[in-house]
């Protein structure tokens, strides 16, 4: 048991943390549970702020903050933002500052930087497109996180402010989606003619997937985060066996949220394939 300077006590070993503001993290849970079974897994969504993606960089950090010293407090030695807002505006900070003084042998690990990673092998024309929502869009961190490995690659990004509504309210399988896709996949497209690869930068995102690929032309790839993150983890593990080590594996999968259990069940059944149980916390 470890003690961190604001007397919490923290333990050793435990789940891994995934956190989202809302809901779309589920979707790179999923991907994280299918490539790695044997871990076991707690998720929070801080569904009774959300969304993030229009709050500021100090609010949205104060936030993640919070909801990552909650779950260390749970028990879980690595924690995963599975919300690009989060990623974007908070995980640096909390990395450098708060990490060493919370508990240094503790881990949060982003989203971002594992799809980055993989786009220069992706790319031929060295041209990217970006759909996401619009405080991603505005925060750069794509074409900055991009650029600091690929500095040859150009980014060109698309807000897109209803994809997000769409998929919480259930429509995404609607015609009425059709409009909304194929609007902002034009749109994005019509920036730069030479885009031969689009990152969905929202974890909402493949739950259109579909409509996207129907409106993206041939010969244009679409990268979905969730793959990319879970390999990323797995490898992780293996180049740092002592936090592999601090991690349970009992396939057992846990939920918590800020809201209450009656809101939190429906809405994360668009996401999710199965029956799961719940638990309303307080930060």
């Amino acid at each position: 048991m470890n003690v961190t300077g604001n007397g919490i006590k923290l333990s050793r070993t435990g789940p891994i943390g995934v956190f989202d503001s809302g809901y779309g993290g589920l979707t790179i849970l999923k991907q994280i549970r299918q490539t790695m079974p044997e871990y076991d897994f707690f998720y929070l969504g801080d569904n009774a702020r959300t969304p993030y993606g229009t709050r500021s960089f100090q609010v949205v950090y104060e936030y993640t903050l919070q909801c990552v010293v909650k779950l260390f407090e749970m028990g879980c030695p690595l924690v995963i933002l599975a919300c690009n807002t989060a990623s974007a505006k908070a995980l640096r900070t909390i990395q450098q500052i708060d990490l060493p003084r919370i508990d240094a042998s503790r881990r949060v690990l982003g989203i971002i930087r594992p799809t980055v990673e993989s786009i220069g092998a992706m790319t031929n024309t060295r041209h990217v497109g970006l759909l996401a929502t619009p405080g991603t869009v505005k925060s750069l961190s794509y074409p900055l996180e991009i650029n600091k490995l690929f500095p040859d690659i150009v980014v060109t990004g698309e807000a897109c402010p209803i994809w997000v509504p769409l998929v919480e309210s259930g429509e995404s399988r609607s015609d009425g989606a059709d409009f909304f896709v194929k609007r902002h996949v034009e749109n994005l497209l019509s920036k730069d003619s030479l885009i031969d690869t689009v990152i969905l930068g929202c974890t909402h995102y493949p739950l259109l997937l579909d409509k996207i690929r129907k409106y993206v032309p041939d010969g244009i790839r679409v990268v979905s985060q969730g793959e990319y993150v879970a390999s990323s983890l797995k490898e992780y593990m293996k180049r740092h066996p002592d936090m592999d080590a601090r991690c349970t594996k009992n396939r057992e999968c846990s939920y918590f949220t800020t809201e209450s259990v009656e809101t939190f069940l429906p809405n994360a059944s668009v996401f999710l394939n199965e029956t799961v149980k719940v638990e309303s916390i307080s930060l």
